[in-house]
């Protein structure tokens, strides 16, 4: 494979992941920083209900539309129209700046509505902290656009670079803000926050910065490409960016699934809990925060790893798709095979030790540790479901993927009610788990019905992490019986320690099966993986 392509694959593996990881360790001396126990919780709850409306937003002011110019950049780019390329992405900068305006507006009229149906004791704190965010949301659908133009020219290199300096600067601003306004100006943990959500305006500007002087470098590039393209014969460039816009629509719904979802739990449950089960404010905030806010943050990172996976076999599956070759079925199950390998023992190891990690970010509970729980459980059903939904726009099928996620809604909505008055917060996971349980069922149905798709040969992977799986829970059920770490320092150690030693079992596992041979046609371990995509 070109020597390009593969780097800038993982750096956009790595710039996705990473940057999430990040943004969960950051946590720790974030809310260190708030004080009290009562001050993380509401800290964690102001912020998670700010960037839940924020993170819908930005889907809808992108709406697939990078992703739409990456594709047409490529096709004229493969027809040597760069100048073709150069225009159109231009004018796809222009519409995403107006996009961001358009939805930055929207969300600053909006914000009073969504804070007085969240779970938080003051929506006036609340209204001001979404409003804070409406300056990164002008910004980012253009900077979006402009990566964009990047993946269109097979260049993901700065793709996942400027992931990672956005999310870099981002946090530095993040910790440095906040230890000012506490411990310098004495301020309130409210005014960390507000601050603290403007950071996403600070990284999405680094990023920016970022983006541009990696596009100065490759000026003289550009110019060459310019000078040997074909003349400029795009035509109906308007009719051209309404077919994108139509396009996108199945993509922009898959892609705001998930912020969907939590969009439902932040606005239905604080309804429920105060109208229905008549708790209080309080206990809604602290409940909601345990079951929401602080595990949204452990989980995005499994999801991430999901979509890093699928983003590695999708090139190669549209591209047999379109080139109507027979060896589709063999490619699915290698995704599938290869989602199994890694997302599955990641859960397992992450699910066993939630207890611990809870205590490692947040205030030490049980009933947090409970939360975190099924929320990792939850995790791998959506990584799942969002796999197949993103197989399925791979081989041509978004129309479908969008009908199936938008039947998976209609079911987390139907739920909700009755399983949060149910179990409360736990009812809130089990009706996003059963949704989207159905969803990666009727997708994965869809595709093993087109293209006869074996999954007997998964049997091998499945039957080696149910083993791993069992294992490692009566390893954990047996040592939280003698040992239970309740300091933060004794808690990391405590999940390195088992968290390292269950891998290298699982790793141990997979070769002796003959499982890494089949997923990789390699073993794996040091003497058998050298990465080389660093260069």
């Amino acid at each position: 494979m070109n020597k390009k392509i593969m780097s800038g694959s993982f750096w956009l593996s790595f710039g996705s992941i990473f940057s999430r990881v990040l943004g969960v360790i950051y946590l720790i001396p974030w809310l260190a920083m708030m004080g009290s126990a009562a001050n993380q919780n509401a800290a964690q709850a102001l912020f998670s209900t700010s960037y839940t409306p924020y993170a819908l937003f930005i889907s809808l002011g992108t709406a697939g539309f990078p992703s739409a110019i990456a594709r047409r950049v490529a096709y004229y780019n493969g027809e040597n129209k760069f100048l073709n390329s150069k225009r159109l992405a231009k004018v796809g900068l222009g519409i995403m700046l107006i996009s961001g305006v358009v939805c930055g507006i929207l969300l600053y009229v909006l914000a009073p509505l969504l804070s007085a149906n969240s779970p938080v004791v003051s929506p006036a704190v609340s209204t001001t902290a979404i409003r804070f965010l409406v300056p990164a949301i002008v910004i980012l659908p253009a900077m979006s656009a402009a990566r964009g133009w990047f993946q269109g020219n097979q260049d993901l290199k700065p793709f996942g670079v400027s992931q990672l300096w956005e999310q870099f600067i981002r946090i530095i601003f993040i910790l440095v803000s906040t230890y000012v306004v506490i411990y310098i100006f004495h301020k309130t943990f409210i005014h960390a926050v507000y601050l603290s959500v403007m950071a996403a305006l600070v990284g999405a500007l680094a990023s920016c910065f970022y983006l541009a002087t990696y596009y100065k470098k490759q000026s003289a590039d550009y110019a060459e490409k310019s000078q040997q393209s074909k003349p400029y014969d795009l035509e109906g460039i308007g009719r051209t960016f309404k077919m994108i816009a139509y396009e996108s629509i199945p993509f922009v719904v898959v892609g705001s699934g998930i912020s969907l979802t939590q969009l439902v739990d932040q606005l239905v449950f604080k309804q429920v809990m105060e109208n229905v089960l008549h708790k209080t404010a309080l206990y809604t905030q602290n409940i909601f925060t345990m079951f929401s806010a602080n595990p949204t943050k452990i989980t995005t990172v499994v999801v991430s790893l999901a979509l890093a996976v699928a983003e590695t076999t999708l090139p190669i599956l549209a591209s047999s798709r379109s080139a109507g070759k027979q060896n589709i079925g063999d490619l699915v199950l290698q995704n599938l095979n290869m989602l199994i390998f890694a997302l599955v023992p990641i859960v397992t190891i992450l699910s066993a030790l939630s207890f611990a990690i809870n205590g490692v970010f947040f205030p030490f509970s049980f009933l947090g540790g409970r939360y975190l729980f099924w929320n990792i459980i939850q995790s791998l059903i959506l990584g799942l479901a969002i796999n197949s939904l993103t197989l399925l726009q791979a081989l041509h099928y978004s129309k479908k993927a969008m009908f199936y996620l938008i039947i998976g809604l209609i079911i987390k909505l139907v739920l909700q009610v009755p399983f949060v008055t149910w179990l409360q917060g736990f009812g809130a996971i089990l009706a996003t788990a059963i949704a989207f349980g159905l969803v990666c069922l009727l997708s994965i149905r869809e595709i093993c019905k087109e293209f006869k798709v074996k999954l007997s040969k998964l049997t091998l992977n499945i039957i080696v992490n149910v083993v791993f799986a069992i294992s490692v829970g009566l390893a954990a059920t047996g040592m939280e019986r003698v040992y239970l770490p309740l300091t933060k320092v004794s808690a990391f150690v405590y999940a390195a320690v088992f968290g390292l030693v269950a891998l290298l079992i699982y790793l141990a596992m997979a070769n002796a099966t003959g499982l890494s041979k089949q997923v990789f046609d390699k073993k794996i371990g040091y003497r058998y993986f050298r990465y080389k995509h660093f260069e």
